[in-house]
């Protein structure tokens, strides 16, 4: 669905069900994601559609002249994808995803849903990889659409997600948990568990940046082993806050000391020459 047609269905659906939230989970969005396509249609309009108050939301006069066209807009948009999309033959396809492990569970799942609610007939293969392997095989072919980080190869085309930003892991009892921040001079001598697929590289270059060299004591693909580690004491470890969102082990979680990111991305080799079920598939992506 194109962009500002998103940002329409956004408005409509959170004015009739007088919450951000509700909106979200009909839509299959975050909560966060419709109220940015809200605010973005008022900067765009320069008006304030809805009157944010605590426990919801209500029209102001504005938003309650605009609703109706923009009803309207969303009701006819519907009819003309429809129409397009069947005389361009998008009754079946496969969009093939590369992804790293913490995309899998936090985004995938609804954004699949939600395009599935409108194409019935696509099916999906996703492939589990790092960021290397994703970006090869976007080249290769052997993908069409990858999630990776910025910056990526030159030879893609890459838009931009979101802003993940890393945090550091400890046993619920070390003396370090007690402190707000994580001090990252603190992997000079703390056992380190390195997550590979996904932190890797962020973490060499946080490192690097405070000239510390750490005591890696295990390095493993597996996000799950290594926070189990950490809930026995093992050693601490660096990982993205995408993935400790989905945590049930007893650790504890604080920010580092220093700024600490990895960007995340969607890529292609071309988006012009992409099939139109994988353009429709970063359509949805973009304003999961």
């Amino acid at each position: 669905m194109d962009a500002n047609l998103q940002k329409y269905q956004a408005f409509v659906r959170t004015a009739e069900l007088g919450s951000f939230s509700k909106a979200a989970a009909e839509l299959h969005y975050s909560q966060s994601g419709v109220s940015r396509m809200v605010a973005d249609l008022e900067r765009d309009w320069q008006v304030t559609l809805l009157e944010r108050r605590h426990g919801g939301v209500r029209l102001t006069s504005d938003g309650t002249k605009l609703l109706p066209l923009a009803k309207s807009v969303v009701a006819e948009y519907g009819k003309l994808q429809m129409e397009v999309d069947s005389i361009n033959g998008l009754q079946s396809g496969l969009v093939r995803i590369g992804t790293f492990s913490s995309v899998a569970p936090s985004w995938l799942p609804n954004v699949i849903r939600r395009f599935q609610a409108e194409y019935p007939a696509i099916d999906y293969e996703i492939m589990l990889g790092d960021y290397a392997q994703i970006e090869t095989w976007l080249l290769e072919g052997s993908v069409d659409c990858g999630f990776t980080r910025l910056p990526t190869h030159p030879d893609l085309e890459a838009t931009f997600l979101e802003q993940d930003k890393l945090m550091a892991v400890l046993p619920l009892e070390h003396p370090l948990a007690r402190l707000p921040r994580f001090p990252i001079a603190a992997l000079q001598d703390e056992p380190h568990l390195l997550l590979e697929n996904g932190t890797r590289a962020e973490v060499s270059q946080i490192l690097e940046r405070s000239g510390i060299v750490p005591h890696v004591h295990l390095s493993t693909w597996d996000d799950h082993a290594i926070l189990r580690m950490v809930q026995d004491g093992l050693g601490v470890s660096i990982l993205p806050q995408m993935l400790l969102e989905q945590v049930t082990h007893d650790v504890a979680v604080r920010d580092l000391d220093v700024a600490a990111y990895r960007n995340i991305c969607i890529a292609v080799r071309s988006r012009k020459s992409a099939s139109l079920a994988v353009k429709r598939f970063l359509d949805f992506m973009e304003w999961r």
